[in-house]
């Protein structure tokens, strides 16, 4: 269905009197109010101000055409009716939420709980006067296709999550959910779990060369075989101990290294997560904040394309910058099919600003700096020429060349290129002697280090967003909410940059694989967002649609009713006894994960922790409870260790305040905060933590063992951090435990 072509309104020729612009957010309204006379008044909704009812009884009437219910939200009654008001009083109405779907239907919800007749729809991809003063004159009518397209996403996934999600907790257990995307999300990370757990280590050796060249310097060079053989391992190092050596080849090659593409709203998620070490929903949230502040455009895009304007104020900073000799313009094509080439890349509204300034108006907090500056990079590096490097390869074996050769590669640059823009993007050069080949070479020794095979790498939530691109599952916008979903269900959890699936998680996804494989698989996914795609087009309908998937979907949920409750999870292994009877034991699911229950319970109440560790029973401690005083505390062994609680659980929740545990495991480090108590080892949802023994007075983390050094890096003040210093990595022994302070990646702060 093609577009109307959009007729240009001269700002001066506008209904006279005073205009209501609507946006979403109040930060976004206090944007655009700078740019506007004294003729407009610009208000926030504050998202969106309609949703489907949170019981699914009246959400959807599907026997109609899947015509949603929709209400006002409680919490947005106020505002309806003072845009409302608003809207009867003012001589026009603008509506100019985001330039995406979900902006679409904003827009259109505004419009249908306000009343609004006589609108019309302005979109922008950044907020600065030129690009706010042209779409008020290139006004239009609400996307109905878009709109639609937004609407059959959404109730679509309510159909899918309630319906399933209502299965899960009558077969597996109450609570529990499923969803169209982060369901096919999960099962790939399941998949790589269990690849892991299948994994077979193998030994492997690694052998390392000491040498001195002739001018003396030392020089150490790795095989380039790492045998699996401990008898071939020994008869290199016989032969390599025994034998002279000597160069016996150089290999210079020259490399190129071109820039990437402007960021895309999943690339951007993934720099932000490896470089700045930002959750996908955190890179999003700051991302906002910086469009709603004018200072980069909409973050939410598919396409790599920067505009003529862009590009030639982009190549105008570059030559003022680094010389016109490092241009070297640019046109990239975006990878996704669906991608939106009317928009623009994430890129800065003004090439010059690489640093943000505080102003009359935002000031700019140091996670809005960062990530505003990787985007600058980004786009200023897209724009220049390739970086030039000359990498070289020494390579050394004894005489007779018997075992395999050893070798060292270095790399200098040799044209910085894009990196002088971007130079976090460099890595390390190695400095390599000066040796020719054939040059005789005095052996230092000659070692051997046993290693084995690592198991593949769990997903990181940068590794995660990739992943879900390249299978074409959900679209960029909903990655960051897709991800936050599973880990805030308790599905996944962090552990480090990893994310590593719960028993739950497990459990949900195999239940989910084993009766509705279809549903949650790559191509059913990737097809659906497809005929999305296809709405938003006008060239699918959305009862039609809808329609296709329902009826069979629904049969299916239907027929899945017969199946027996998961009562347990299989048997446990044989050497499991049951600790009070000796019986055999099975695996069951509780809210904390799998454990041991005795196969006789509840004849028998024996069980164990999935470790096969014995859970003790709850000891009365002949205490009364606090809270409700009518059954005493009870010791319990939890999942994270011992605990005093009620024995009226679950009617009372209360649990005991007991940091005696915790002072038996403290560092000896004296709390900061509140010099009165010590940092403790405790453990957590997530793992080892360190906090005060004063808590809950004093409520002092941090996320590693304190060194009992305090950090020195100087704020801008002249004044130390002051904070505890934490255990860091091999590479990075110590670091600082405030995350908001630069020496908290002491490893950045040497490359500056």
């Amino acid at each position: 269905m093609a577009k109307k072509k959009e007729a240009e309104v001269p700002v001066a020729s506008r209904k006279k009197g005073t205009t209501l612009l609507i946006v979403e957010s109040p930060t976004k309204a206090k944007t655009i109010n700078k740019y506007l006379g004294a003729g407009y008044i610009v208000k926030a909704s504050v998202g969106h101000v309609r949703d489907l009812p949170k019981s699914n009884k009246n959400a959807i009437n599907i026997a109609d055409g899947f015509i949603p219910r929709y209400e006002i939200s409680e919490k947005k009654a106020d505002i309806v009716r003072e845009l409302t008001q608003l809207a009867k009083q003012a001589s026009s109405v603008l509506l100019a939420s985001d330039p995406d779907r979900e902006g679409e239907a904003i827009a259109w919800h505004i419009k249908e709980a306000c009343g609004i007749q006589n609108y019309q729809r302005i979109v922008f991809h950044e907020i600065t006067k030129k690009a706010i003063e042209d779409a008020i004159r290139h006004p239009r009518l609400i996307d109905e296709n878009l709109r639609r397209a937004q609407e059959a996403r959404r109730v679509l996934d309510r159909l899918v999550g309630y319906d399933l999600s209502g299965l899960i907790w009558k077969k597996v257990r109450y609570g529990l959910s499923a969803g169209r995307v982060q369901s096919p999300a999960l099962r790939i990370l399941v998949e790589r779990e269990r690849e892991i757990k299948k994994f077979i280590s193998e030994a492997y050796w690694k052998l390392i060369l000491k040498v001195k060249i002739q001018s003396g310097v030392e020089m150490t060079l790795t095989c380039t075989e790492e045998p699996r053989d401990e008898n071939l391992v020994k008869n290199i190092l016989k032969i390599g101990r025994s034998q002279p050596w000597r160069v016996c080849d150089i290999k210079e090659t020259a490399v190129s290294r071109t820039p990437k593409a402007p960021f895309i709203t999943s690339t951007l998620q993934q720099a932000a997560s490896s470089r700045l070490g930002f959750a996908p929903s955190r890179t999003m949230m700051v991302a906002q904040k910086l469009y709603e502040k004018g200072m980069i455009t909409y973050m939410r895009t598919d396409s790599t394309m920067l505009s003529a304007d862009a590009q030639a104020a982009v190549i105008e900073e570059i030559t003022r910058r680094y010389g016109a000799s490092s241009v070297f313009a640019r046109v990239f094509k975006a990878k996704s099919k669906n991608a939106q080439e009317a928009h623009e890349a994430i890129r800065p509204t003004d090439p010059s600003q690489a640093d943000l300034d505080v102003t009359s108006q935002w000031t700019f907090p140091p996670e809005e700096n960062k990530l505003h500056g990787l985007i600058w990079a980004r786009t200023i590096a897209s724009q220049m020429v390739d970086a030039k490097l000359a990498r070289t390869t020494i390579l050394a074996n004894v005489d007779d060349t018997s075992i395999p050769n050893f070798s060292l590669t270095g790399s200098r640059l040799i044209l910085p290129g894009w990196l002088s823009a971007d130079p976090d993007a460099r890595g390390e050069d190695v400095q390599l002697p000066n040796v020719t080949t054939g040059e005789k070479l005095t052996l230092v020794n000659l070692t051997d280090e046993a290693k084995f095979t690592e198991h593949p790498p769990r997903y990181s939530e940068a590794g995660i967003v990739k992943e879900l691109e390249k299978r074409d599952i959900g679209r960029p916008s909903t990655y960051a909410a897709t991800i936050k979903t599973i880990v805030d269900r308790g599905y996944v959890i962090k552990e480090g940059k990893a994310l590593r699936p719960t028993d739950t998680g497990e459990v949900v996804s195999s239940f989910l694989e084993e009766n509705f494989a279809h549903y949650i698989s790559d191509s059913f996914t990737a097809e659906m967002e497809d005929k999305l795609d296809d709405i938003a087009n006008g060239t699918r309908q959305y009862t039609e649609t809808l329609t296709e998937f329902y009826g069979p979907f629904k049969k299916e949920v239907a027929d899945k009713e017969s199946l027996d409750k998961m009562t347990t999870l299989g048997d446990a292994d044989e050497k499991d006894k049951c600790p009070k009877c000796q019986g055999a034991m099975i695996i069951k699911l509780s809210h904390n994960g799998k454990f041991l229950s005795c196969k006789n319970y509840p004849e028998c109440v024996g069980a164990r922790m999935a470790d096969g560790t014995a859970l003790a029973e709850p000891q009365d401690t002949g205490e009364h409870c606090p809270k409700c005083g009518k059954a005493n505390l009870f010791e319990r062994e939890g999942r994270f260790g011992r605990f005093i609680s009620c024995g009226n659980y679950p009617k009372c929740k209360h649990i005991k305040k007991d940091n005696s545990a915790a002072l038996l495991n403290h560092t000896g480090v004296a709390c900061p905060v509140c010099a009165k108590g010590f940092m403790a080892e405790r453990k957590g949802r997530f793992g080892v933590f360190y906090s005060c023994t004063s808590y809950p007075d004093c409520k002092n983390t941090t996320k590693s063992k304190p060194t009992g050094n305090f950090c020195q890096y100087k704020k801008e003040t002249g004044a130390p951090c002051g904070a505890l210093m934490m255990v860091g990595t091999k590479t990075i022994p110590e670091r600082c435990s405030d995350k908001t302070c630069p020496n908290h990646n002491p490893h950045k702060l040497d490359k500056k």
